[in-house]
């Protein structure tokens, strides 16, 4: 009897998924536990194997294809099996269609957009005189292409001679380099654009953001570090052969330890109870090319630094290959976003549901400071804590953020 694979639910935020990659077609046998396909959730492709044996006789969702959750994904049976009856009350996946512009996408999905060129006449040679390799060109056609911001010396002349005139310049199309030329820019006084379609993940990025922001009523708070003292530790545990601790790792194990100090700002909001966390599961964000991913350091309040620290880059370079698992992105109580390594004194985040807390990381400037009353050099860090008003007071986010600032101003306090 012939078996019905629906497209998984690969993730907790996943309402549908993308076939990326089939490695089976129709008529092909497969086993129990063999690669089937590889399927693009919102966070990552992951590898899909066949729960069956038997002959693929149905492939319901094709390549590069979005499907809901649970909708039909393959039929596997025995051969010349009919599944007409299966396929009787199975949902259509719809195709999307791209309204045709300038400049459109291509069809295969790609890392970064591929226009595809406009069709245009075949240029011919610009006329010109004798004189030097002027233009032939009308004063009103020179006027009109000056103001559109056209090279009146591509533009080809229908008059006498070849000499350019108004209509010229009015058809002027200019040209648009062909499908997969790496030089293609814009052309100056010409509209165009690529239309992107939105990825699996910028999708669940857009709809989870929203509902944070709109649904967990913000406010934040922000705090300047001093980090004079953190730069002659980092100095120091680097000096160590095979020792590479970074600030971002500092600031996760600042955190982790100020959480198990101040309960309210590891908890999470759940409707109609407050979870209040014991243990310390950090989420922390990573920028990839479709968007952001947060893998979770746990119990990030019993790890060193530079355990911290290689779990970190571990989950960074996953990401960026799409091989994060779900064990890797679930489960966090509190979430790290640090835009400081791209020149960023400051900025607030959108809190990462259920979380009730998210810290935005600025960068770290020199900065005048006073000390004993004098101006002097200092190295200063930005912490802004956005906070879920339903679960954090401002006097319970200012604790929080005065004990981080503790630990990071004085670091031998975190290894003792």
């Amino acid at each position: 009897m012939a078996e019905v694979i629906y497209m998984p639910k690969l993730s907790d935020t996943m309402t549908e998924g993308v076939v990326a990659e089939w490695h089976k077609k129709v008529g092909d046998t497969v086993a129990n536990g063999e690669l089937l396909a590889e399927i693009e959730t919102d966070k990552a492709t992951m590898e899909f194997e066949s729960f069956f044996d038997g002959t693929l006789l149905h492939i319901g969702v094709e390549k590069t294809k979005a499907a809901p959750v649970n909708a039909i994904l393959a039929i596997i049976g025995a051969p010349g099996e009919d599944i007409s009856s299966l396929l009787a009350g199975a949902p259509v996946v719809e195709e999307k269609v791209e309204t045709p512009s300038a400049v459109v996408p291509s069809a295969a999905p790609a890392a970064t957009p591929t226009p595809v060129a406009v069709p245009v006449a075949k240029a011919a040679p610009v006329a010109s005189s004798n004189d030097g390799g002027r233009t032939l060109a009308s004063p009103l056609a020179k006027k009109l292409a000056e103001e559109k911001g056209i090279d009146i010396n591509a533009v080809n002349g229908t008059g006498d001679g070849g000499r350019i005139v108004k209509r010229d310049v009015d058809h002027y199309v200019p040209y648009i380099p062909a499908v997969g030329s790496v030089n293609y820019t814009s052309v100056a006084g010409v509209e165009s654009f690529v239309d992107e379609p939105v990825s699996q993940m910028r999708k669940v990025i857009a709809r989870r953001l929203s509902e944070s922001l709109f649904t967990a009523p913000h406010f934040y708070l922000t705090v300047d570090v001093n980090m004079d003292n953190a730069i002659i530790a980092r100095k120091a545990m680097n000096a160590k052969e095979g020792v590479k601790v970074s600030f971002n790792d500092m600031v996760v194990k600042a955190v982790a330890l100020s959480l198990k100090q101040h309960p309210t700002i590891n908890s999470s909001w759940l409707g109609d109870v407050i979870r209040r966390n014991h243990h310390v599961h950090i989420g922390v964000a990573v920028a990839v090319e479709d968007g952001l991913l947060v893998p979770v350091v746990r119990f990030a309040d019993t790890k060193g630094l530079s355990q911290i620290g290689d779990e970190v880059k571990s989950f960074a370079q996953k990401a960026k290959d799409k091989k994060l698992q779900p064990a890797d992105w679930e489960g966090n109580t509190f979430t790290i976003s640090n835009l400081g390594m791209f020149g960023i004194d400051s900025f607030t985040a959108i809190i990462n549901s259920p979380d009730s807390c998210i810290l935005a990381v600025g960068g770290i400037s020199e900065v005048p400071v006073v000390k004993n009353g004098q101006i002097v050099p200092g190295n200063v860090m930005k912490l802004t804590l956005s906070c879920d008003h339903r679960v954090v007071d401002g006097a319970s986010g200012a604790q929080f953020l005065q004990t981080l600032k503790g630990y990071l101003e004085n670091p031998v306090s975190m290894l003792v």
